[in-house]
């Protein structure tokens, strides 16, 4: 089964868990993990976005679209990436997600990607 694990991590919760002189090795120590668990056949994806300012929302109400700068919601804690993993189980998922290294920082959440029929 799919597992999406998303990143969600403070500017604060970042600051204080990341010295400015050891982002690299924080980094390296993500591309790392990403490359035992491609190894292991479990990494479907994984992707680090850019800062919540640089997004846009978009909505669509009334056939007009809307679209505003920005995070969808006023909180401290912002996306900042996901690995979509393939996993046995909630609990092999939990395992890879605190495998992250940015679950020593922020926290990761683990949702199952829910499974659809697709139109031939």
């Amino acid at each position: 089964m799919r597992y999406l694990c998303l990143i969600h991590c403070s500017d604060d919760q970042m600051a204080g868990g990341v010295e400015p002189g050891d982002m690299p090795q924080f980094v390296n120590a993500h591309l790392d993990y990403d490359d035992a668990l491609r190894a292991t056949g479990q990494l479907v994806a994984t992707e680090a976005l850019e800062a919540a300012p640089s997004a846009a929302i978009v909505r669509v109400r009334q056939g007009k679209l809307w679209v505003t700068d920005g995070p969808f919601a006023e909180t401290s804690e912002q996306l900042g990436g996901f690995y979509l993993v393939d996993a046995a189980s909630d609990e092999e998922a939990i395992r890879i997600a605190a495998g992250i290294p940015s679950a020593r920082v922020g926290s990761i959440e683990v949702r199952p990607v829910a499974q659809t029929e697709h139109r031939a």
